[in-house]
Order: C-alpha cells, then sequence, then structure tokens
C-alpha cells in the first residue's frame, strides 16, 4: 500500500492537478486492465504512460499508430536466417510489459485489431502458434477526439478491451501555471523513482483480487448493469465481461484505500471511467453518471 502512495505521490509531480486521474491509471493497472486516454493533444497523455511505466519498473515500448501501420508492426515477422537456414520470428513491440499506443485511432481497423487478442489472451498468434506475452503485460492507449480529421474511430471490440477510459481535460490555472514555469513535464520523468518491479506489481494485483465482494455489493452492481439494459437510454447495456471489469476495478480501488472489502463508493468511484465508453446513448444530454444517482444501493 504505502509502494501505491509513493507511485500516486510521484506521478502527481510529472501531471499536476490530476489527482483523480492519476488514481483511476493506477487502480486499472493494478485490476490488470488495459487503459485508453482520450483527450486533445497536448495535454499529458503520452507523458503520463511513460511515468507509469517508470514508478511501476516495466519495460516498455512505443508504438506511433499512422493510416500505413500494418499488424506486422507491432506482432513482429517472420524471416528467414541465412546462417541457420531457417525462419525466425523477429518480436514485435507488443512483447513488452506496456506498450504505448500512441493515438491509436489514427490507425486502420485492421491494424487496430491486431490488439484484440493480445490484450483479451495475453497471447498472439504468429503463423499459426501462440506466443506468450510477458507477464504483466497492459495496452495503455491513447486517442485523439474522433472528430479530429484522420479518425478511425474504435469497433465496439476493441473498445470493450479496456478496462477504464480516462480523460485528463485542461489543467487548473495553479497547475498550469506550475507547468509554464517547468515544475512539470518530460525533463523530470528521468528523475522519478522505480517504486515497483514486475514481480512486485504481480504480487499487489494478487492481492487486489482477493479483496471480498459481499452479496449485498454484488446485488448493487447487478441492479447497476440491469439500469443499463432496461433504462431504454443506451441502445445496448453493459455485458457481462464489464460487469466482470467492474468489480475488478472496485476492487483494486479497495485495496488502494487500504481495505479487505468492496463498499458501494467504490463501485461509485470506477464506474463512469469503466461504462462509459461502452455504453452509448440514444440522446444527446443523457449520462452514465446519472446511473449512480438513480439507482438504489440496498434494493
Amino acid at each position: 500500500m504505502n509502494e501505491v502512495n509513493q507511485c500516486i505521490h510521484a506521478l502527481n509531480t510529472i501531471i499536476r492537478g490530476k489527482d483523480l486521474e492519476i488514481r483511476l491509471a493506477v487502480c486499472c493497472l493494478l485490476a490488470r486492465g488495459h487503459l485508453l486516454i482520450e483527450d486533445l493533444p497536448g495535454m499529458g497523455k503520452t507523458t503520463l504512460v511513460h511515468a507509469l511505466a517508470r514508478v511501476m519498473g516495466l519495460d516498455h515500448q512505443r508504438v506511433q499508430f499512422t493510416s500505413d501501420l500494418l499488424p506486422a508492426d507491432i506482432i513482429g515477422v517472420t524471416v528467414f536466417d541465412k546462417k541457420s537456414a531457417s525462419f525466425a520470428f523477429q518480436p514485435g513491440p507488443v512483447f513488452s510489459r506496456l506498450l504505448l499506443a500512441d493515438e491509436i485511432n489514427r490507425a486502420s481497423p485492421r491494424t487496430q485489431s491486431a490488439l484484440l487478442e493480445a490484450m483479451e489472451e495475453r497471447q498472439v498468434s504468429v503463423d499459426g502458434q501462440p506466443q506468450s506475452l510477458p507477464e504483466p503485460f497492459f495496452v495503455v492507449a491513447t486517442q485523439n477526439p474522433v472528430y479530429q480529421e484522420g479518425t478511425f474511430p474504435l469497433p465496439e471490440s476493441q473498445l470493450d478491451r479496456f478496462l477504464m477510459r480516462l480523460e485528463l481535460g485542461y489543467p487548473d490555472p495553479e497547475s498550469e501555471k506550475a507547468i509554464l514555469k517547468g515544475e512539470a513535464g518530460r525533463v523530470e520523468l528521468n528523475a522519478l523513482p522505480v517504486i515497483f518491479n514486475a514481480d512486485q506489481l504481480i504480487k499487489a494485483q494478487n492481492a487486489s483480487a482477493r479483496v471480498h465482494a459481499g452479496e449485498m455489493l454484488l446485488d448493487y452492481v447487478m441492479r447497476l448493469i440491469s439500469r443499463t439494459r432496461e433504462a431504454g437510454c443506451f441502445h445496448v447495456g453493459l455485458s457481462p465481461r464489464a460487469g466482470l471489469a467492474l468489480m475488478a476495478a472496485a476492487k483494486a480501488w479497495a485495496w488502494m484505500e487500504g481495505r479487505g472489502y468492496v463498499i458501494p463508493e467504490d463501485i461509485q468511484a470506477v464506474f463512469v471511467p469503466v461504462a462509459d465508453h461502452r455504453l452509448h446513448a440514444k440522446e444527446k444530454g443523457q449520462s452514465v453518471r446519472e446511473l449512480l444517482t438513480t439507482t438504489q444501493v440496498v434494493g
């Protein structure tokens, strides 16, 4: 727990004024989830990912997604080795513990789909043979707003693989003034402490997964999920996989708060970033957050 607080404190020195978003990002990794950060260019999305990799002690690689990017540029290729007179697989950047998919929605749907197996199964298929990815394995993707030119909307199946979607937004005036003074940013990245290593992170993930969720709490989650399906506000409701994602995130949040059990406030803390990108309102103005105010904690 102390290490998690150290991570959050260190990240707050790089991304100013975004404590909640940083906590959610750390929560997402503790829940073994993939993270999508959507915002305008220049908001610190890529910087946050580099900082996360640093404090978590994770080797990482960055892929800049463009319209001409091919699946092989992510997964790797099989090449002929003249010395051994045989074919050898050259692993791509996906074979790292943290893959930064920068501006993921600037690539074609075909290239985006190359990540589906990796994100769901923690493996990729090469020439029909499965290749395991390192443990732990995360995809942290950044995305520009879909109304910008040169973007391809992520398909529903791809969006569903991300446990959370976050937006950073503009910093508050005090934080932005600190940024203008040069008190935060990329220069300080190399000075960040390495707080976790891969083994410690796996232990923390296992500990958060063991957090208890009682029957009443599960009933509350079921009511929330049912509301998304029955309220008539959304084209489709949350799937069972989304329900599992919500529980994993809530357990990780509870563990970060120092508890061995989940309470309704944990569900409420993670519900919007877990559910918002999975739900599409039929009419403008309908908010996922409203479900929290209209759904009773106790049935």
